[in-house]
């Protein structure tokens, strides 16, 4: 544990801070407001340089004691941080255009991966380098982005730093990592009193000379731990991804939502997560540890998958992971429509955002079943039984890698966000295209971490498919079905008198507001004799009125239509008074007004 002495960053960054404050060369830089911004008055960028400052010291504390041997490794990551934190000096002071930032953090990757660190998780050498790029210019443009609220980026990045410090210590054990990570932390820990302050106000941000350095170092972290393990599984893959859960996310709603509003993504905004909880009625402070508990949470379960190093429990992890997040995502939802809808902000206790759509978390512990039981199902069906040992372990070990795929195409393809309750066939799609589309990613994902072995893992994922769809749809059905059976074992039986537009939209809404329950429908047309509409019999033609509410014990008979010849609605009535019952009338009327008499309305 010699690496300890890396938090000498931490008394580093705090004297630099200081006497940047106090220095006339600190003034220099100062953020004014904008309306892009989330701060209301002049504030000093410098606090960048402290943290810099301490981490480039607790390396060095690191070096002299010998617990981090030099390697390139290291000093690639040292010049794409030092590079980075250069650009966003530059930045702070002249403001780079999106793409000079860009060619920086492009370059700074360039230099990390040309140093030897790689992504060996996957065989291929270009497919690892598109990897590594990709992952190390994203998660510096993240925390870039998150930057927006006081201890936020810092906050997330120590918490990030603490678990990627404790698998360095057990799972994963690596001195480098371990000493960048405690020197990271502890600067981002000494930056958080200078910046996160209730009720006063930030003395000093962090500027992109400190969001970049963040970013960029927690991506190398990454790159450096589990991602170079020598054995590949669904843990090592997923800690990184986990542990920066917050910052991905919030970075993917961001981009999206500017991308359909058709604004600059590198422009800033007041459209992050941390804006949308402020906008609901949480304090910057309340928000900030919300966001906190989620990161928090989230990496737990992903360090927990490592340190118990278990298949099952992994697949247990996940679902625990994505209810978090499905649940956070509802909880943002209805933050956005209260927002839409300007109702006024109520500060709500935060367990809220983790416990919030009972319904959601339903339907996501259903689908945890549906999925392993159609692997499990698959798997049987394909190799003719439990089969041997190896194809046991990988069936465990695709497991955990399917559901995570096949949640986060749920999430994408929006199959949380539908209300099953009054679904239609058309519902039905994004159900099987996610499952096809999870299916076939599993499958390039287990052969890109060289786990396939001989075993007909692309038969057993076809049969998957079609089974996880036909169990996830069958459970969406029967949400929407349920809550009809109960409404037909209660209310006054209703015999409905017209099969056709009418009469079906008098069906829905006796079901939707429990009002009645249909038990028939009386219709004239014998194309629909006997046939069954919307679940519903056509008992008979009007003049069969009589017999019909016999047979259906109907205690209650409603015309929807009223326009049908008077001697046929006389049979109806006569039937309905003959047999004790009540008969009514509905009429739907649908009127489309002029645009001007909307406006005299609106008057």
């Amino acid at each position: 544990m010699d690496a300890i002495v890396a938090i000498a960053a931490l008394s580093v960054t705090i004297t630099v801070l200081s006497a940047l404050l106090r220095s006339p060369a600190g003034r220099r830089l100062v953020a004014e407001p904008t309306g892009e911004r989330w701060h209301e008055r002049p504030t000093p960028t410098f606090g960048g340089v402290g943290i810099a400052a301490g981490l480039a010291v607790g390396v060095g504390a690191a070096l002299a004691a010998g617990t981090v041997e030099p390697s390139s490794e290291l000093a690639g990551i040292l010049v794409g941080l030092a590079l980075l934190f250069v650009a966003g000096l530059v930045d702070d002071l002249r403001h780079l255009r999106p793409l000079a930032k860009l060619v920086a953090q492009v370059a700074a990757a360039v230099v990390v991966l040309a140093s030897g660190l790689s992504v060996e998780l996957v065989r291929n050498d270009v497919l690892a380098w598109g990897i590594g790029l990709l992952w190390l210019v994203g998660i510096t443009n993240a925390f870039n982005l998150l930057d927006n609220m006081d201890g936020l980026a810092a906050t997330l990045a120590a918490i990030a730093c603490a678990y990627f410090a404790i698998d360095a210590l057990t799972e994963h054990p690596n001195e480098l990592v371990l000493a960048l990570s405690l020197a990271l932390g502890a600067a981002c820990v000494a930056f958080l009193p200078f910046n996160l302050r209730p009720r006063r106000g930030a003395a000093v941000f962090m500027g992109d000379s400190g969001s970049q350095v963040l970013g960029f170092g927690l991506a190398c972290l990454a790159l450096a731990s589990s991602w170079t393990a020598a054995g590949a599984t669904t843990a090592t893959v997923l800690l990184p991804l986990l542990v920066l859960a917050v910052p991905i996310l919030d970075t993917a709603l961001v981009t999206l939502v500017r991308l359909v509003e058709r604004r600059p993504v590198a422009q800033g905004g007041k459209d992050h997560t941390s804006h949308r909880l402020v906008y609901y009625g949480l304090s910057e402070t309340k928000a900030v540890l919300l966001l906190a508990l989620v990161a928090a949470a989230i990496g737990a379960t992903a360090l927990a998958y490592n340190v118990l190093d278990s298949s099952r429990l992994t697949a247990f992890g996940v679902l625990v992971t994505f209810v978090i997040l499905v649940q956070f995502g509802s909880f943002l939802s209805d933050v956005e429509e209260r927002t839409r809808q300007g109702l006024e902000a109520e500060e709500p206790p935060l367990w809220r955002a983790l416990v919030f759509e009972p319904r959601r978390l339903v339907e996501v512990v259903v689908d945890f079943a549906a999925i392993g039981v159609a692997l499990l199902a698959a798997y049987v069906l394909v190799v003719g039984g439990l089969g041997n040992e190896f194809e046991r372990s990988l069936f465990l070990a695709t497991l955990p890698l399917l559901l995570a795929i096949q949640y986060a195409l749920f999430v994408l393809l929006g199959i949380y966000r539908r209300v099953w309750r009054f679904a239609t066939a058309r519902d039905a799609v994004p159900i099987a295209l996610a499952c096809v589309l999870g299916a076939g990613l599993t499958y390039v994902a287990v052969d890109a971490l060289k786990l396939v072995g001989p075993f007909p893992l692309l038969e057993v994922l076809v049969v998957e498919a079609v089974l996880c769809t036909l169990l996830v749809g069958g459970s969406r059905l029967a949400l929407r079905l349920l809550p009809e059976a109960r409404e037909r074992r209660g209310g006054p039986r209703v015999l409905v008198v017209g099969a056709g537009r009418a009469g079906r939209w008098l069906v829905r809404e006796l079901r939707e507001s429990g009002d009645g329950r249909p038990v028939g429908f009386l219709d004239d047309n014998p194309r629909v004799r006997r046939r069954r509409i919307l679940g519903v019999s056509v008992v008979g033609s009007l003049d069969e009125a009589e017999r019909a509410i016999t047979s259906t014990r109907a205690s209650e008979v409603l015309i929807a239509i009223p326009d049908a010849p008077a001697e046929r609605l006389e049979l109806v009535v006569a039937a309905a008074a003959h047999a004790g019952v009540e008969c009514r009338i509905v009429r739907r009327r649908t009127e489309f007004s002029s645009p001007r008499a909307v406006e005299a309305t609106l008057r």
